[in-house]
């Protein structure tokens, strides 16, 4: 405990001041652990002195609680590029643990109990530096270290660190899967689906998910806990994305028809429980990406088609932006990068200032992609709705057209 303090005092973490009127003051506690070696014979004591953050409040005590993790998008961008070079990967791996970070918001803790400073027993700390505990303290450490070293001539380059984030990545001689499997089994141990009749679709075609005001009631925190679950899935699974987001919005008051839908998606996922991404090592290694949006179809909102096309276009438009940055890294150009878009209007609104007075309802934000689009960082291009591979995030489909979708986008159940 006194190593722990005299590196607090020898790092600068705090200043011992009175405690400013008008603010409050976080409750220090001490953490015991027994570190062991690989013989697990205990070698060493250690304390460490951390801030109870929980009663920070948001806006008062932090503003951001942004912490370096993994994209899901980078993972699988770097499975696709090692697939394709054929590398072999060994591990992911993400380090967790930080520094002291600087802190710009005002923070003070109480003295440690037993610590006190005896000629001034009342007085509270001044955080300089982020304890272990805050909010704030991932994302202070980040900004530290990222400033110092692009301050000090270091540049972002291809990572030599790679990421674990509970996915199961398979790699065989000329192609690797990635997958979350044991997940699955996990979710449909925790709500009792493991011995239930399965479903070939995660949603049906025939019943659209309304409001469904008069209906009885169900188990609000059962059906949160649900699609939190699911929620986990939807970025290797995107064959659930459409239905588990439709059922998110019904959380605030769930309803019986909305939990059936819940459970036919835990029925889908016991019948296809190892449904993966694949990448071969033979595939082309191209980035294009395709546009599309239902928000007309549903009979929840009668938004404008177009709108709703040209603001799901712009948020394409912005993914297509960050992966082709990422590939710069990878020593690869992808600018100008098509877009496939089976609605004309959008394009034409997107090309054409004449179209540009019909967009005054939208946002301002979403028309970052006309400048997109003359700079040629992307192409907007028509395709044909049936060729759109995307078309399953968007509604349902019967048995074949789905499969024939969810294999089109690289997805295969071994």
């Amino acid at each position: 405990m006194q190593e722990e303090l005299l590196q607090f005092k020898l790092q600068q973490v705090w200043t011992l001041v009175d405690l400013p009127l008008g603010k409050r003051a976080i409750v220090t506690k001490w953490v015991y652990m027994n570190k062991k070696d690989e013989r697990c014979i205990v070698i060493r004591n250690k304390a460490r002195l951390v801030a109870q953050g929980y009663t920070q409040e948001e806006g008062i005590d932090y503003d951001e609680v942004f912490a370096p993790v993994a994209r899901i998008e980078a993972i699988r961008l770097f499975l696709a590029y090692a697939s394709f070079k054929d590398f072999v990967v060994y591990q992911m791996d993400v380090k967790s643990a930080f520094m002291y970070g600087k802190i710009e918001k005002e923070v003070y803790v109480y003295q440690p109990l037993g610590f006190e400073d005896p000629e001034f027993p009342d007085g509270v700390y001044k955080v300089e530096k982020a304890l272990y505990g805050l909010h704030q303290a991932p994302r202070a450490w980040h900004e530290t270290l990222s400033t110092y070293l692009l301050d000090n001539g270091f540049q972002r380059e291809v990572p030599d660190e790679f990421y674990e984030l509970g996915l199961q990545v398979t790699q065989k001689d000329d192609e690797i899967f990635i997958s979350q499997d044991k997940y699955v089994d996990e979710i449909l141990k925790k709500f009792s689906f493991l011995t239930v009749k399965t479903a070939s679709t995660p949603m049906e075609t025939s019943k659209p998910l309304l409001k469904d005001v008069e209906a009885e009631d169900v188990d609000v925190h059962l059906y949160r806990s649900m699609i939190g679950s699911l929620m986990y899935l939807t970025s290797l699974r995107p064959d659930i994305m459409f239905v588990v987001c439709a059922c998110a919005r019904f959380q605030v008051i769930p309803k019986v028809s909305h939990f059936h839908d819940v459970k036919r998606i835990f029925r889908y996922l016991k019948g296809q429980p190892k449904l993966r991404l694949w990448y071969h090592k033979d595939s082309s290694f191209y980035l294009e990406a395709y546009s599309d949006s239902d928000y007309a179809g549903t009979s929840l909102d009668k938004k404008s088609t177009t709108g709703a096309e040209y603001v799901a276009a712009a948020s394409c438009c912005g993914q297509a932006l960050l992966i082709q940055n990422q590939m710069l890294d990878y020593g690869y150009n992808f600018m100008n990068t098509k877009i496939l878009i089976d609605n004309e209007i959008t394009i034409c609104i997107v090309k054409n200032p004449v179209f540009h007075s019909k967009t005054k309802h939208i946002e301002i934000r979403h028309h970052f992609i006309r400048d997109s689009s003359e700079k040629k960082l992307i192409q907007m291009i028509k395709n044909h709705t049936n060729q759109n591979v995307v078309d399953f995030l968007t509604k349902a489909f019967d048995v074949s057209r789905f499969q024939y979708l969810i294999a089109s986008i690289g997805m295969l159940n071994l």
